[in-house]
Formats: structure tokens, sequence, C-alpha cells
């Protein structure tokens, strides 16, 4: 890849530091996409062991670029997202990496492709994580960063997803347990 061309793609890359989410960090700031993007991607290095059988490598990389149509888009909150978003941030992020030099642009299409199908033990792999890391985010935000939706959500959220992993299912029950703490503590104060 030409320098020029590196540059650019690092240059949109770059507004993922930029565009928040709507979480919040336990030191009372609002999220960055692009810390999201990187917890799931250390998520999937650390759980290497866990998942022998599945390519952690391609793993790391849909956690990595999952979010990048966001770069375009911004975030929207799961539970303001609409079909309709999720089409057109795809759309985005295809015409943008149809610019893309070979053998990138080939890579990151069919990334894309293969985590939108969710077919595949690697990319079921990493929709779990993006969803588990969000609400270990909440567990560790000020709970007063939550809206009224959040107690229920905190519970449901991703659980659909982690149902192919014994691991991923006792992983979501200990994250429920730090949520059920959370919420206790703030009914005792």
């Amino acid at each position: 890849m030409n320098t020029s061309t590196f540059l650019e793609i690092l240059k949109v890359a770059e507004k993922l530091k930029c565009n928040t989410r709507h979480s919040w960090t336990s030191s009372g700031r609002h999220e960055s996409v692009a810390e999201h993007s990187w917890r799931i991607a250390l998520m999937a290095l650390l759980m290497r062991d866990e998942f022998p059988k599945i390519d952690m490598d391609k793993v790391i990389h849909m956690c990595l670029i999952h979010d990048l149509g966001e770069a375009f888009t911004g975030d929207i909150p799961t539970f303001e997202k609409k079909e309709q978003d999720s089409e057109k941030e795809d759309e985005i992020f295809f015409q943008w990496i149809a610019t893309f030099p070979t053998p990138y642009r080939e890579e990151f299409t069919e990334l894309l492709k293969e985590m939108n199908e969710r077919k595949t033990d690697e990319a079921k792999l990493y929709k779990a994580l993006d969803s588990l890391e969000a609400v270990i985010q909440h567990n560790e935000a000020d709970i007063s960063t939550w809206i009224p939706l959040e107690y229920d959500l905190q519970f449901t959220y991703g659980a659909d997803k982690v149902e192919f992993s014994p691991y991923l299912k006792e992983l979501k029950e200990e994250i429920d347990k730090k949520s059920t703490e959370k919420i206790a503590q703030k009914d005792e104060a």
C-alpha cells in the first residue's frame, strides 16, 4: 500500500477516537468508539485458550474493523439503532473499503460479509464480545450514567449472542452478578 493511501485510511479511522459512544468510562467521560473496538480485540486475544479451534486472528481483525463505518455515521446506541441505520453504515463502509488497494479491499469486504451473516464461529464470537464489552463497560461506569432502560438491558443485552459457548454463558453470568451488585449498591445508598 502506498504511503498516501495508508495515511488517508488512518485519517478516516482516527474519527473513531473522536466519536463517542453512549457508554461512560470509570473516570467519568464518554467512551470513544476506538476504545470499545480496542477492548473487544483485547478480549479476543485473552480468550485464545478458551477457543482453540477458532481462528482468533480473524476474530481480532473483525473486532478491530467492526465499527469503522461509524467513522462516517457516528455511534447510535443499540436501543435507538434501526435496521436502516445499520444498512446505511454498512453501505458507507463497503463504499469506503472499495477504494482500498488489493488485498485489503477483498479482506475487509469478506470480513464484513462474514460478520453480518454471523454463521461462522469467528463471527459469532466477535458479535458476542461486541455485546459483552458494552455491558462490562456499563458496570465500570458510575451508575448515575445509566438511563432507566439500561437496568433491564444490562441483563438481556448479549444474552442471545453467548448461547453457542459454555464459556461465554459463564462469563455473561459473572457480568450479570456484577450488574446485580452495582444496582443493589445504588439501592442501598
